[in-house]
């Protein structure tokens, strides 16, 4: 069963007549995202301090939002935090309030990176960017109170995506690793052939057709599909990766390829925990403000994070 508050949003956004993402440009899906999450998400809560930052990239600076705890001086433990919005929309400001609650309810930093997105950066512009503000962030660590020691990866969607990738490139480099990934339903293969993109392609916000959308403005080439900086789950070696927390839905699209990443990493010797909300719908994270279950997957986080990071 749909969770009720769930399917109220979707009637409402259809009694509004919001238009899908898919007929719209990019510049005006962003600007739709970025009104949505005024109606969906609460007032931010209390933190110690919001910092913006910026850090050098493989094509210029990557703007980078620092979120710190109340009560202590560091060092913090920090989650790195990639958006979602299928590598095309989404910012620092989309995603502030659950970098927040996350903050807040794991005592540990929260750096969002503002990575480049397309159709005006495709593939692999995301992942490069990605990577290159986790480097940044353990050369400068210490300088903003931070542990370099204690680090996790994570995001939503194309930023659940993005982690992954980038746990993987920290391996295959040498780079030291991260503590954990929190994988909340991630995109993991781009040629969307699991069961669930049949049987929830229509009618819960993210659909076949907006899925298609983010890709064709994220991948000019369908050959790149198979690139495992694209789909994680396509990489030949998933072994020596950090432990992860993957969240599904169960009306997502995306739902069974984050289940079948969750078992490649198991299968592969990881520890790897999945979770699916069975009631929910994609994007349900960042909608604490009309979703309760919401605050049940924010609480998941937190808690792995303590366990992963804090208790470190």
């Amino acid at each position: 069963m749909l969770d009720p508050q769930a399917r109220a949003l979707i009637d409402l956004m259809i009694e509004r007549g919001v238009p899908p993402v898919q007929v719209l440009s990019p510049t005006d899906a962003r600007s739709l995202y970025r009104d949505r999450r005024g109606f969906t998400q609460p007032e931010p809560p209390a933190v110690g301090a919001v910092t913006d930052l910026v850090a050098p990239g493989p094509r210029g600076p990557i703007p980078l939002r620092l979120v710190t705890p109340t009560g202590n001086d560091g060092p913090w433990p920090v989650l790195v935090y990639f958006h979602g919005g299928g590598w095309t929309i989404g910012d620092l400001d989309t995603h502030d309030v659950l970098c927040r609650q996350l903050c807040a309810a794991s005592g540990c930093a929260v750096l969002s990176v503002d990575y480049r997105m397309g159709p005006e950066h495709r593939f692999p512009a995301a992942p490069e960017d990605c990577l290159a503000a986790v480097r940044w962030l353990r050369s400068e660590a210490a300088s903003h109170g931070l542990d370099a020691s204690r680090i996790a990866l994570g995001g939503d969607s194309a930023g659940g995506n993005l982690a992954a990738v980038v746990a993987i490139a920290m391996r295959d480099a040498g780079d030291p690793p991260a503590l954990l990934q929190l994988l909340i339903y991630p995109a993991t293969d781009m040629r969307a052939i699991a069961p669930s993109h049949t049987s929830n392609a229509q009618g819960y916000l993210l659909t076949a057709d907006s899925i298609a959308y983010y890709r064709g403005h994220y991948i000019a080439d369908p050959a790149q599909w198979s690139d495992w900086r694209a789909s994680p789950l396509l990489a030949p070696d998933l072994t020596r990766l950090p432990p992860a927390l993957v969240l599904t839905c169960g009306f997502d699209p995306l739902r069974d390829e984050g289940r079948q990443y969750a078992d490649a990493l198991s299968a592969a010797g990881n520890r790897a925990q999945y979770i699916c909300f069975e009631r929910q719908i994609h994007g349900f994270i960042t909608m604490t403000r009309v979703i309760d279950e919401a605050w049940a997957a924010v609480d998941l986080c937190a808690g792995a994070l303590k366990r992963g990071l804090v208790g470190a």
